[in-house]
Order: C-alpha cells, then sequence, then structure tokens
C-alpha cells in the first residue's frame, strides 16, 4: 500500500514525497484513514512506528479549510516534553508547507510575550506541554472552547510525569463535540480507564504487542562492577563503529559527571537532561542532529519519541528502573527498518531489573564480553525489584524518590493499661517568710537576676509588710450575686502597689 491509497490530498502527498516516504508503516496504513472520517482513535504501538505522521498527516487535510480565530486554536496537541512538542511542530512545519496552517508551540523555557503574540494572531494548530497551556490558560490568554481535534499523545509518559490531573483539566475546558486521538506505547490499566473517560466510541489500532522491542535492534548486556562502568563504556564505544550514540542515565547528575568524563577521554560528548535551559537543550540537539555531537549523554528525556536519522548505537549506562523505559531508549535505533545496536551495562545486583525487562519484552537479551574485561554473574535474587536511589541501592521507577529506611519494627508494645502511671509532682504549700528561699532553690532562669533585685527592693522598704495574696476560693463556694446589680468597686481588699496610702479617687465606688 501507498500513501496515495490512504485518501489524504495532493498538497499532503508531494509534501511526503518530497520527504522521501512511499510506503506508510502499520500504524499510520491503520490510523490515517480513521482519523479522517472523524472517528476517535485509541493508538497502541511501540515507539519509533511513525505515531506522528499517523495524526500530523490528516489533521493537515482536516484543518485545510477554515481560520482560527484570535486566541482560539482549532485543534490542540499535548505532548509530554518540549523535545517531542518541538518534534510535532517540526512535522507540521515539513508536510503542512503546502498549507496555509498557523501553528503555536506553547513550550516552557520560551518567552511568554512571544507565544502570546503567536495566540494572537489566530491558530489552527496549538502544540503543547501541559504546565504551560495551563499558565496560558489561567492569564486569560488563550480559550479552549473551539478546539475540534484534540490529539493526546504519549499518554504513558504523561502517567510516569505526573501530569494526568493536569491533562484531565484541560481536558475538562474543551468542548463536548471534538475527536479525540489517542496515542500511547503501552496501555497499563490506568491509561485504559483514563482513554474510556475521553473518547467515544473510539476504532482501537495495534500494530504490535505492547512495549515489545523492534526485531532491527541488535541487543547486548554486559554485567560489570558498577565502579568499572565507565571504562566498560569506553572499550564497547572504541570496539563498535559507531555513527552517532545515545548514553542513557538514570539520574541527571549522572549525566553531566558522564559527558565530562568521556570528553577527558578524547569522545566528542554532549549532553542532555532536564535542568538545562530550553534554548541549551534545542541546541545540543541540533548540534547531535548535525552530527557535530557523536556521542549525547542523555537522562529519559530523550528516550521518548526524538527521530534522529539513522542513529547507529544506543548505550544504557544505567538499567532502567522501568521495564517500559528500556523498550523506548533501545528504540531510538533501528527505526525506519534500519539495523540498529543496542548494549547495556548492569551491576551484579540488578538481575531483578533485568528479569523484569527480559519478561516484558518476552526474550532473553543476549550478555556479551566487554574486550579486556572479566565476565562476572548477577548476584542471587530475593524477588524485589532494585534501584539506586541518592544515598544507597533502593528505589523505584526511573525519577522517583528514593524510598526511606524505616529501621526494624519493634517486636511487641508494651499493653497502654499496663503502663506505670506518671509521678504526679506534689503540691507545694506556701510557707510565710519563705518566697526569696524558695526562688533561690529553683533552676537557673534567663531573668533569674531581676527577679532577685526586684525581690531584695521589696524588702528594703521600710513602709510594707510582706504580703501574701489569699488563696482564690473555689468557684462554686463564692458567693452569689444578684445579676441585676454590678459588682461594688468597695468590696474586696484595697488596691495593691501603693502600701498604706490609697488616694481617695482609687477608693471610690462606681456604679
Amino acid at each position: 500500500m501507498d500513501f496515495e491509497s490512504l485518501g489524504l490530498s495532493a498538497p499532503v502527498l508531494q509534501a511526503v514525497s518530497e520527504k522521501g516516504y512511499t510506503t506508510p508503516t502499520p500504524i499510520q496504513e491503520k490510523a490515517i484513514p480513521i482519523v479522517l472520517m472523524g472517528r476517535d482513535i485509541l493508538g497502541c504501538a511501540q515507539t519509533g512506528t511513525g505515531k506522528t505522521a499517523s495524526f500530523v498527516l490528516p489533521m493537515i487535510d482536516i484543518l485545510a479549510e477554515g481560520r482560527g480565530k484570535m486566541r482560539m486554536p482549532r485543534s490542540l496537541i499535548l505532548e509530554p516534553t518540549r523535545e517531542l512538542a518541538a518534534q510535532v511542530a517540526e512535522n507540521f512545519d515539513i508536510y503542512g508547507k503546502y498549507n496555509k496552517l498557523s501553528m503555536a508551540l506553547l513550550i516552557g523555557g520560551v518567552s511568554f510575550d512571544d507565544q502570546e503574540r503567536a495566540l494572537e494572531k489566530g491558530v489552527d494548530v496549538l502544540i503543547a506541554t501541559p504546565g504551560r497551556l495551563l499558565d496560558h490558560f489561567e492569564r486569560g490568554k488563550v480559550l479552549l472552547n473551539d478546539v475540534k481535534v484534540l490529539v493526546i499523545d504519549e499518554a504513558d509518559r504523561m502517567l510516569d510525569m505526573g501530569f494526568i490531573p493536569d491533562v484531565e483539566r484541560i481536558v475538562g475546558y474543551l468542548p463536548k463535540l471534538r475527536q479525540t486521538l489517542f496515542f500511547s506505547a503501552t496501555m497499563p490499566p490506568e491509561i485504559k480507564r483514563l482513554a474510556d473517560r475521553f473518547l467515544q466510541n473510539p476504532k482501537e489500532v495495534t500494530v504490535s504487542p505492547p512495549a515489545s522491542a523492534s526485531t532491527t535492534i541488535v541487543q547486548g548486556i554486559a554485567v560489570v562492577p558498577e565502579e568499572e562502568k565507565r571504562e566498560a563504556l569506553r572499550r564497547l564505544i572504541k570496539e563498535q563503529d559507531i555513527k552517532n550514540a545515545i548514553v542513557f542515565c538514570n539520574r541527571k547528575r549522572d549525566v553531566a559527571i558522564l559527558q565530562t568524563s568521556l570528553k577527558k577521554h578524547g569522545f566528542n560528548a554532549g549532553a542532555l537532561h532536564g535542568d538545562m535551559s530550553q534554548p541549551a537543550r534545542m541546541e545540543t540537539l541540533e548540534k547531535f542532529k548535525a552530527g557535530d555531537i557523536q556521542i549525547l549523554v542523555a537522562s529519559d528525556v530523550a528516550a521518548r519519541g526524538l527521530d534522529i536519522v539513522d542513529m547507529s548505537h544506543v548505550f544504557n549506562f544505567d538499567v532502567p528502573f522501568s521495564p517500559e523505559d528500556y523498550v523506548h531508549r533501545i528504540g531510538r535505533t533501528g527505526r525506519a527498518g534500519k539495523t540498529g545496536h543496542s548494549f547495556t551495562l548492569a551491576s551484579p545486583d540488578e538481575g531483578s531489573l533485568v528479569e523484569a525487562i527480559e519478561k516484558l519484552i518476552g526474550t532473553e537479551i543476549p550478555r556479551i564480553v566487554v574486550p579486556g574485561m572479566e565476565t562476572i554473574a548477577f548476584e542471587p535474587s530475593d524477588g524485589r525489584r532494585r534501584g539506586r536511589g541518592r544515598g544507597g541501592r533502593s528505589g523505584g521507577r526511573s525519577g522517583a524518590a528514593p524510598e526511606r529506611s524505616r529501621g526494624p519494627r519493634r517486636e511487641h508494645r508494651e499493653p497502654r493499661e499496663e503502663r506505670a502511671p506518671r509521678a504526679e509532682k506534689p503540691v507545694e504549700q506556701p510557707i510565710e517568710g519563705a518566697s526569696v528561699v524558695a526562688r533561690e532553690q529553683r533552676p537557673e532562669r534567663q531573668n533569674r537576676g531581676r527577679r532577685l533585685e526586684r525581690e531584695q527592693v521589696r524588702e528594703a522598704t521600710p513602709h510594707r509588710e510582706p504580703h501574701h495574696e489569699p488563696r482564690r476560693e473555689p468557684r462554686a463556694e463564692r458567693p452569689q450575686r444578684s445579676p441585676d446589680r454590678r459588682r461594688d468597686r468597695d468590696d474586696g481588699p484595697a488596691p495593691m502597689g501603693l502600701g498604706d496610702h490609697v488616694p481617695a479617687f482609687l477608693a471610690r465606688s462606681f456604679r
């Protein structure tokens, strides 16, 4: 089957032909006619199968007629990362060059003002990450009540990155009558339930088993001590005929360390991770695509959707915590039917992680030997999956915080009723003439000296006798006063603090 039989328009077919594509991929062959019919789609296909073109090409034809209003886009495409959003925008530029469609890209790390100016002109296609789109929406710079086509791409990655609440909020702002295209490389139960909420009578399109590795990728895994991984990586790179390669690390801080180490040993290496500014990330990607950088050390931000022409090798410096991430990482090579190579460096204690990957992909990863290094085996597993966190070897999925050590649990806890009661503090009765001595016997306090000075001054006053305020009577024993009579000011003792000479105006009674 060729693209002409899919029902695409002549301008789109001309752009596809100029790009050099003649035969659609299985996901494109099944999805494009359904999208052109206006139906919702639930698409599941492994990475590198052409999912992007499967919705970009028919959307260009759907949006060919009409024009976007100011701040009211006609279609919306949600992507989990800036790189994926930028790549989709690039696809619209390539395949829509013969159509007069306006487009805006809303991603972080770029000026709000430039994005707002693009929205004010009116756009046909809005490509955005969830966080930046909500920022514009809350500012009143974009309205979503005119969206006719919604695309949620890489939904499982959205779930991993914690974007699902934002996606649900965005969908709540959209009109109920719309066409929704839902794509995911894997289909866990959470994603399936989400799709059931967003889609109306969708057509399911599955072209391969979920999370399966491409048959065009030659895989291998080497078990080496953790402290010798850098040396093992350098030897593998020197042994292979590498055109370009991505080296994946689990942690962002390890990306910079490994890139510095490779450059120190004479390799042409760059770095890409989520803490870099957007201009720096785009500049690094452009240099890598142009061949100015041969080896790109990256975090999982580069594991999804990046379409690098003729990627020859992928190296996993760390075994990914999530088996699905392994499939996405190695999917950067072996694309468009070409042969790719993937090599993973595993520590002896990561056997459980490797077993989970092999169970997911349904095949055993061949063991290889690093030239000049001793072959070792995995340590016996206790059945629990482990990953190295910040301070040790306990962890979870990629990007998750390591679990804290809880310490040993108590074998037995004493029943509450059998605990010894606390000793009650004896009540000290006031003793006449012992006020200063009692204060001196108390523990040291910050203002002890000041109190002692005040006591000494009081004792040195000749006309004042030591006075002890009588204890208050219990509330129940106090005499009852009439509710309709105010308290007489003459009741009770004379005002304190003036000695025996009380001014007359203080001793008067007021009613």
